[in-house]
C-alpha cells in the first residue's frame, strides 16, 4: 500500500514512513480542503492512506479533535495497522467488542474512534455519549454498505452530528442509481435535490467526488490479465441441471400472477450451485479444471485466491476445501471470528507452504490486502460485477510486483453464461456513470431479465 521511499519523505510539513505518491497527495489536499468528500478511488490506490495521512495533518494543525472512523469489522485490524504506520502520534480508541468495552471507547479521549457499522448502529442511534457529540470528522470507509438509505446503518450514520463527510469507496454505483445518491446524501448533506436527477446529480458527483483509476496513475502497477474459462458440465451434472431448469420452468409457469422476482431467484441459485457440483454425485467439471490449474500455479511458485458465493457443502467454499485438501488451502468466510481471520491472513502472506486461499465472496472480496497472491479465481459468477473487481484488487493493487492472472469459470448454455452477458452491460454502465460519460439510470434487474436467465423456454 505504499509506494517506494525517497530521501526525504516529507510532505505537509510532516514526515511520513513512506513516499507519498503525488495522485495520494492531491487526494489529501481534497480531504483537507473540502467537508464533502467521496473519494472514490479504484481499489488499490490507498485510500486508507489518504484519509489518515489527512486526519493527521489536521490535528497538527489544531483543525479537530475528534475523529470517528467506521469501517466492516473485518477492516479494525487493517485500520489499527495503518493508523500505527502513517499516524503512530494519534491516540486511536477502538469501540468494538462487548457493551462495557463499546462504552469505554466511545468515553475515552482520543482523537481518532474506531468502531464498525453494527456498533455504530448499535451504540450511536440511542441517547448516548457517542450519539450526544459533534465529531470534527467522520469517515466511513466501505461506504457502499449504506448504500440502502432506509437501513437501520445508513439512518443512523448519517444521523452523526458532523463537521466534515468522508466517503471511501471504490464501488461507490453497484447495482443502482439508488446506490450512489445515498453516498451522496452522507457526503453532502441536504444538497441533492431529487427534482433535479440528470444533469444536477451529475454536477454534484462531479463537485464532491474525487476518483482516479490505476490506468491513470500507476504506470508501474503490474498488468492485470483477465480471462473467461468456458466449459462443459459433466454429464451427471447437464442431467440434473436439465432437469432441475425443466422442473423450475413448470413451476415458475404454475404460480402464474403470483409469480415474482424471488421465485426466479430461487431457481437460479439452484441452476449456479448445480454448475459448480452435481448434486447427486459431486461431479464437477470446473473443479477438475481447478485442480490442473493449481497445480501449474504450484510450478511457477504463485499463490492463488480462489472465490465462490456460497459457503456451504455441497457447493461452495467448505466443499472446495475438502476437495482441495492435499494443497493444505486456507478458508476465510462470513462466520470466523477476527483473530481466526487475522491468522489465516499472516499464514497465507508469510508462510511459503501455504499457497492457496479459499473465500466466501462477501467474506474476503472487500478491503483486504493480499498481494502474497498473484493468481485469483472465481468459481462462480456474482450478479454485482462491482464486488468481483473489488475481490480482484484485492491482488492488484499497490505492493504487487508480478503481473495478476484472474480467471473466472463459464459453464455453456447454462444460467451462468446468460447471467454474463447481463454483467457486461452492468459494467458498461458503471462505466458511463462513474467514469464521467453521462448515461441513463440504472435500475433493478426486472422480471423479464431473470427468467431469460433462468428458464429461457419459460
Amino acid at each position: 500500500m505504499t509506494g517506494p521511499g525517497d530521501a526525504s519523505n516529507e510532505a505537509f510539513g510532516l514526515h511520513w514512513p513512506h513516499r507519498l505518491f503525488g495522485y495520494q497527495r492531491d487526494g489529501i489536499e481534497r480531504l483537507l480542503n473540502s467537508r464533502s468528500v467521496l473519494l472514490a478511488d479504484e481499489m488499490g490506490l490507498g485510500k486508507t492512506i489518504q484519509a489518515i495521512a489527512a486526519l493527521r495533518i489536521l490535528a497538527a494543525r489544531g483543525e479537530i479533535e475528534r475523529a470517528l472512523i467506521i469501517c466492516p469489522v473485518g477492516l479494525i485490524a487493517q485500520w489499527r495497522r495503518q493508523i500505527r504506520i502513517w499516524a503512530p502520534d494519534l491516540a486511536v480508541s477502538t469501540a468494538v467488542g462487548s457493551r462495557d468495552l463499546r462504552m469505554a471507547a466511545w468515553r475515552a479521549k482520543a482523537t481518532l474512534t474506531l468502531s464498525n457499522f453494527e456498533s455504530v448502529r448499535a451504540d450511536l442511534g440511542a441517547r448516548s455519549a457517542g450519539a450526544r457529540r459533534t465529531w470534527d470528522v467522520v469517515v466511513v470507509d466501505e461506504a457502499q454498505r449504506m448504500k440502502n438509505p432506509k437501513s437501520g446503518v445508513a439512518f443512523v450514520i448519517k444521523s452523526l452530528e458532523r463537521r466534515r463527510s468522508w466517503a471511501l469507496t471504490g464501488t461507490p454505483l453497484e447495482n443502482r442509481l439508488d446506490d450512489l445518491i445515498s453516498l451522496i446524501d452522507f457526503a453532502a448533506p441536504g444538497e441533492f435535490d431529487p427534482g433535479a436527477m440528470g444533469r444536477g446529480l451529475r454536477r454534484l458527483v462531479h463537485r464532491v467526488q474525487l476518483r482516479r483509476r490505476r490506468i491513470e496513475v500507476l504506470d508501474d502497477l503490474p498488468p492485470k490479465f483477465a480471462s473467461v474459462i468456458g466449459l462443459d458440465l459433466t454429464p451427471t451434472q447437464r442431467a440434473a441441471y436439465e432437469k432441475a431448469e425443466e422442473e423450475g420452468t413448470m413451476w415458475l409457469r404454475s404460480l402464474g400472477r403470483e409469480l415474482r422476482i424471488a421465485h426466479v431467484l430461487e431457481l437460479i441459485l439452484r441452476l449456479k450451485q448445480i454448475c459448480n457440483f452435481c448434486p447427486e454425485t459431486g461431479h464437477s467439471t470446473k473443479l477438475a479444471d481447478l485442480q490442473q490449474r493449481l497445480d501449474a500455479f504450484k510450478a511457477s511458485d504463485a499463490k492463488a485466491l480462489v472465490f465462490s458465493q456460497f459457503v456451504a457443502e455441497p457447493f461452495g467454499v467448505r466443499q472446495l476445501a475438502k476437495e482441495l485438501r492435499n494443497l493444505r488451502p486456507l478458508v476465510i468466510t462470513g462466520g470466523m471470528d477476527q483473530p481466526s481471520r487475522s491468522a489465516a491472513f499472516d499464514s497465507f502472506e508469510r508462510d511459503p507452504s501455504r499457497r492457496v486461499m479459499i473465500l466466501s465472496l462477501r467474506a474476503g472480496g472487500t478491503g483486504l490486502n493480499l498481494t502474497a497472491a498473484s493468481r485469483v479465481v472465481h468459481f462462480d459468477r456474482w450478479w454485482n460485477p462491482a464486488v468481483e473487481t473489488q475481490a480482484e484488487d484485492r491482488v492488484h493493487r499497490i505492493g504487487q510486483t508480478r503481473p495478476v492472472q484472474v480467471f473466472a469459470y463459464l459453464c455453456a448454455d447454462t444460467v451462468e453464461e446468460r447471467i454474463a452477458a447481463i454483467l457486461d452491460e452492468k459494467r458498461t454502465l458503471f462505466t458511463h456513470l462513474i467514469d464521467g460519460v453521462p448515461a441513463r439510470a440504472l435500475g433493478a434487474l426486472d422480471l423479464d431479465d431473470l427468467l431469460r436467465a433462468a428458464a429461457p423456454a419459460f
